[in-house]
């Protein structure tokens, strides 16, 4: 994971779980032992988007909103309130600023003998604060 990755994620981590967003834990990767509701932030995937003075970097988060309940109600508002934090978090990051956040799209499915699985996905482009 690059400098700018590892500076996105703590940044979205301390996001949503300064929200007040109504689950039970906001976890850095799969919770090993989690009570639904919960939020699971995957790794994701990052490229570059360097220009021609300066560094960039293009993440794909992916945020995974677990939920037990009997319709997907709960989820769909958790998911609603999730998207509104993520995209007013700040831009300032450790050492980079995001250029762009973009919501690319949001999915909700069940597994028959499982929880309820809602997941937002983003593209997130950084640049470099260069050292002064």
């Amino acid at each position: 994971m690059s400098t700018a990755a590892q500076a996105l994620q703590r940044a979205l981590v301390a996001t949503l779980r300064a929200s007040g967003l109504a689950v039970t834990g906001i976890h850095d990767g799969p919770p090993a032992d989690a009570v639904c509701p919960y939020v699971a932030i995957s790794d994701g995937s990052t490229t570059d988007w360097s220009h021609k003075t300066g560094r960039g970097r293009e993440h794909r988060l992916s945020i995974a909103i677990w939920d037990d309940g009997l319709s997907p109600a709960r989820l769909h508002a958790l998911m609603a309130e999730a998207e509104d934090v993520i995209e007013a978090m700040p831009r300032d990051l450790e050492g980079h600023r995001i250029a762009s956040l973009a919501f690319l799209r949001g999915r909700i499915v069940r597994d028959p003998d499982g929880p309820w699985a809602g997941r937002l996905d983003y593209r997130v482009r950084t640049l470099e604060i260069p050292p002064p």
